[in-house]
């Protein structure tokens, strides 16, 4: 039944709900008052209008590109983001007691990781046994006394919840290592809000920006003066929450950095940029401790710096969270959670644990006691020791996961059921099993709750696949307030405002943006040749020699030539560049990212379409490559991530069209070679209008290899990549240059006084070479791949 009859409607989802707790209606089958504008609004909208506004939601996650992996999926597929309509709605009155509770649970736990890493009384005091902490392998012993500096070693942390039959709120599990989702949250909130605008504004839903504010704020302060010297430390483009750590890093203004973009120098940790090493103070740590510092923790790391405890032990690097950090995750400590609140907060914590439910009870006090060997080594230490928080949604082994996918059953006894919030499936509201992630985040105050969180919505009535790996969904979360929710924006307010040039761009950053450029162009260079010899087959043209020399080009770029199948080859390249831009999410135009990925869709659908026609398909191809040029051009800010996107376009269009005008006229050039050159230049219209009709060799070699103003000659790349490379940084004007500049100026000159005649078979190979040794160069001097030539798949890897 659709939901255009309310009433029926939400009589038939209050008898899907059974005994359980609902979110969103009463016992009583009534809708509850914090639900029911959201509710009024749904059941007053015609079906096709809440279907336009569910869509005008999917819609921008899309163009976002917001995206997740699944574990173990070994194509690394992006997926789309799942998110379910309509958001949770949580009571303001209610939210305010749970925010109370979690304030309190975070400030336990900074007390508790504050001992463990500091004077462990805990311990000495028989509060805790000591191979709880002695055998936890998230316990680090290269910073166990990093507590005794008194500041907080927690400063962002998560927490799951679920809530019973009787409506009381459990924690599942604390996320204390590198908690992920809240940019997710963001995401979710900003979607939903497309598809209902007017209903966030009249129920005064609160925003999430000031909890965002007051967190980079002591980001700032904990950096000192300079801002700049602030990153988001992640895993790399291949990790499954990699979307979302570029997102927080574009949206607090911070530095997206891997563990290759810094060095250890003494007490003191760099940044790898194009202008030398800059100093870093703050990192906000989205990998696992152990991979963080191959040199003192997990030796096969290739995603950690070596030194970097060092920095932290000297206090020079402010790590948040702090290394170690991930040991308040382990199962053990639930079962001691009681005692332990009783020493340190000197209560009992008003939000329960699973785990402390059970272990708690007075009949069963004996039974733990008996039995806390077998706790706290056999089932204490999660199988996620090594592999951290996962995402928002994707289960890793931990107590609260756990529990979840076994429907919260502890030992066999059935203690809870999740409560379920409203989902549309198919048109109908169908109620469904709902977790909970909440952030809290701390500065000089204290602990600050975020008015919302991250919500997993089963896909089916199964608990158990509530999490996103097995199908589960995710949904904003609202809680209403009784006065308009203010503006809050992360822009500065108060001072003058200051225009101010971008920082210092990480090589790794650079060195992405470099090679994205010879990827796009390379696929470009490839899907011209590949029309070139599909329409001259087409015609029915014998296959000579001009034909011959296209398809040993092609077969050099990777792609053959029917009865092979070369869109497979084409699909490489476009992968290639797809996959380059998708590393530099937080420095690159969504609009541009998304304009590659439909060329690699479009060439998927290819492949799968058995009676494709080639000469289409590349047309189509070079219109959608032509549209990325140019949202390059007229979108991005073309300072020095862009400077360096063209030097590699420059590079490679050069070298390929040298090297492909030296294989067309090699000798004496054989039969519809200028033809051939013109069409690949796409040079023919300006011939046509500037020469006769007829053509000849000094006129064609003139216009596509040394004619200044054609965009696609060698001179204009050369003279293009002058320009660029004479605006990167280190370059000052009067100084005697270096080898890079004397190249490039060598070559320049060299294009500018040639004369058609002489532009042979060597000359071409020749300026080939330099254009090669450019790429070297540059390389060298500003990024950290090493040198590759256009055809050997170098580059980022």
């Amino acid at each position: 039944m659709q939901f255009r009859d309310p009433a029926s409607a939400l009589a038939r989802y209050a008898a899907l709900v059974g005994t359980g707790h609902d979110e969103m209606l009463a016992r009583d089958g009534s809708v509850r008052p914090h639900y029911r504008p959201l509710i009024d609004a749904l059941g007053t909208m015609a079906e096709g209008e809440r279907d336009a506004r569910f869509r005008s939601a999917r819609q921008y996650l899309s163009e976002a590109g917001v995206f997740h992996r699944v574990y173990g999926d070994a194509s690394e597929v992006e997926r789309d983001w799942p998110l379910s309509q309509p958001p949770l709605v949580l009571d303001p009155a209610a939210w305010q007691s749970l925010s109370d509770g979690l304030v309190e649970r975070a400030d336990f736990l900074e007390r508790l990781l504050a001992d463990l890493y500091g004077q462990r009384r805990l311990i000495t005091e028989g509060t805790l046994p000591g191979p709880i902490l002695g055998q936890n392998p998230e316990f680090l012993r290269p910073v166990a006394d990093q507590g005794l500096s008194g500041e907080p070693l927690i400063r962002f942390i998560a927490m799951d919840l679920g809530r019973g039959p009787d409506g009381r709120w459990w924690v599942l599990g604390d996320r204390t290592q590198a908690p992920s989702g809240a940019g997710f949250a963001l995401e979710n909130r900003v979607a939903t809000a497309k598809a209902f605008p007017e209903l966030t504004r009249d129920m005064n839903v609160e925003r999430l920006a000031g909890f965002f504010q007051r967190f980079r704020d002591s980001l700032y302060r904990l950096a000192g003066p300079d801002a700049s010297r602030i990153g988001l430390l992640t895993p790399g483009p291949h990790n499954d929450t990699y979307y979302e750590q570029a997102y927080l890093a574009r949206y607090l203004g911070l530095l997206l950095l891997e563990g290759g973009d810094l060095v250890v120098h003494g007490d003191r940790v760099d940044v790898r940029t194009v202008d030398g090493t800059r100093a870093i103070n703050v990192l906000w740590r989205r990998l696992d401790a152990d991979f963080c510092d191959p040199l003192e923790l997990f030796s096969g790391s290739r995603i950690g710096t070596p030194g970097l405890l060092r920095a932290v032990r000297a206090g020079t690097l402010a790590m948040v969270n702090a290394p170690g950090s991930g040991i308040l995750e382990s199962r053990a400590l639930m079962a001691f959670q009681e005692p332990l609140a009783e020493a340190l907060i000197g209560r009992r914590l008003a939000l329960p644990t699973v785990a402390t439910w059970w272990c708690g009870q007075e009949a069963e006090r004996a039974h733990v006691a008996a039995h806390r060997d077998r706790l706290q080594l056999a089932d204490a230490f999660p199988p996620s020791a090594t592999t951290g928080d996962a995402g928002p949604a994707f289960d890793t082994g931990d107590s609260g996961s756990r529990l979840v996918a076994e429907g919260f059953r502890l030992v066999g006894q059935e203690i809870a059921r999740l409560s379920t919030a409203p989902a549309f499936v198919d048109g109908v509201l169908e109620p469904r099993p709902v977790t909970l992630r909440v952030f809290l985040a701390r500065d000089e105050d204290g602990w600050h709750v975020m008015p919302g969180g991250f919500a997993r919505i089963a896909d089916s009535r199964d608990a158990r696949v509530v999490s996103m790996q097995k199908g589960g969904r995710s949904t904003d979360v609202w809680i209403p307030s009784e006065t308009p929710a203010s503006p809050v924006t992360l822009l500065g307010s108060g001072d003058r405002f200051l225009r101010r040039l971008p920082g210092a761009l990480p090589a790794r950053a650079a060195d992405n943006l470099y090679w994205l450029g010879r990827y796009a162009e390379r696929c470009e260079v490839a899907t011209r040749l590949l029309r070139l010899y599909a329409a001259r087959a087409g015609e029915g043209q014998r296959l000579a020699e001009v034909e011959a020399s296209v398809a040993t080009l092609l077969s050099g770029l990777g792609v053959s030539i029917p009865p092979a199948d070369p869109a497979t080859g084409l699909l490489m390249l476009a992968r290639q560049a797809a996959s380059t831009a998708s590393r530099i999410r937080d420095r690159f135009s969504p609009d541009g990212w998304r304009s590659l990925n439909e060329i690699v869709e479009l060439i998927e659908q290819a492949i799968a379409d058995d009676d494709r026609d080639i000469v289409a398909l590349t047309s189509q191809i070079l219109t959608r490559l032509s549209g990325f040029t140019g949202l390059v051009r007229e979108n991005m800010y073309q300072f020095t991530g862009w400077r360096f996107m063209q030097c590699g376009r420059r590079i490679e269009r050069g070298q390929m069209s040298a090297l492909i005008a030296a294989t067309l006229m090699r000798d004496a050039p054989p039969e519809g070679a200028l033809e051939a050159l013109l069409e690949f230049t796409d040079s023919r219209v300006t011939y046509r209008r500037r020469y006769s009709v007829d053509l000849s060799q000094e006129t064609v070699v003139d216009l596509t290899l040394l004619d200044p103003l054609n965009p696609r000659s060698l001179a204009f790349q050369v003279n293009d990549l002058e320009a660029r490379l004479v605006e990167l940084p280190g370059v000052k004007s009067g100084e005697t240059p270096d080898m890079l500049f004397r190249r490039v100026a060598r070559l320049k000159v060299r294009l500018e006084t040639a004369v058609a005649a002489e532009v042979d078979t060597p000359f071409l190979e020749r300026v080939a070479g330099d254009l090669g040794l450019l790429s070297d160069l540059i390389g060298r001097r500003y990024l950290m791949a090493g040198p590759a030539t256009p055809t050997d798949g170098g580059g980022p890897e």
